[in-house]
């Protein structure tokens, strides 16, 4: 599954390589964004006019997509070496929200997490604390038809951060992790993928 955030992101930090990319923002609260509640007018009214739109299709089904970006070189990265950037993203299915996704390499609100502890995450077995304890709290949260399950939820866990320069050649490092949970808080199913390197 590839995240649209990731690659607003990965944009952001390719122009902000230069200086400064998009308008600064900070990731709103829990409690602003409730899944499969809030409408695109709200996210808009929180977050202002979005850097970004498009159209995605998830299990069948097509979505409006708005996102946000910010990178800049002189802030302050979780890893030396990285130009810092955030970005945040928001899928909407008939208006209403259906999944958001965030991600830093910013020190002050990074979304790095533990991926070693992945693999002890069990089908069937691993509750939502559970996983919370193993890996920390998610960035992201995704319902149907971001997830293939029309009941349940997904706790979604994203990190990008860009090292180099136009002189030294510039890398990329990604990781998600979705973790998606039947209706009992019980996990459904995990999906892990990384890229590039760190």
């Amino acid at each position: 599954m590839r995240s649209f955030v990731g690659y607003c992101c990965a944009l952001a930090l390719l122009l902000g390589l230069a200086g400064c990319a998009g308008t600064n923002f900070h990731k709103p609260s829990a409690d602003a964004l409730k899944i499969g509640e809030t409408t695109y007018s709200q996210v808009i009214l929180i977050m202002g006019q979005p850097r970004r739109e498009g159209v995605s299709t998830k299990n069948e089904k097509q979505l409006k997509v708005i996102s946000y970006s910010y990178a800049t070189v002189g802030g302050e990265p979780l890893h030396d070496g990285v130009t810092p950037g955030r970005a945040q993203a928001f899928y909407f299915h008939n208006d209403t929200l259906v999944g958001h996704e965030f991600v830093s390499s910013f020190k002050d609100d990074n979304s790095d997490f533990d991926d070693s502890k992945v693999a002890s995450i069990v089908k069937g077995k691993t509750s939502r604390a559970e996983v919370t304890q193993l890996i920390g709290k998610p960035s992201g949260a995704y319902i149907y038809p971001m997830i293939k399950a029309e009941k349940g939820d997904a706790a979604v866990y994203l990190f990008l951060e860009t090292r180099g320069s136009g002189f030294t050649g510039i890398k990329f490092f990604r990781k998600l992790l979705v973790v998606s949970f039947d209706t009992a808080g019980v996990v459904s199913d995990v999906d892990y993928s990384s890229s590039g390197n760190k």
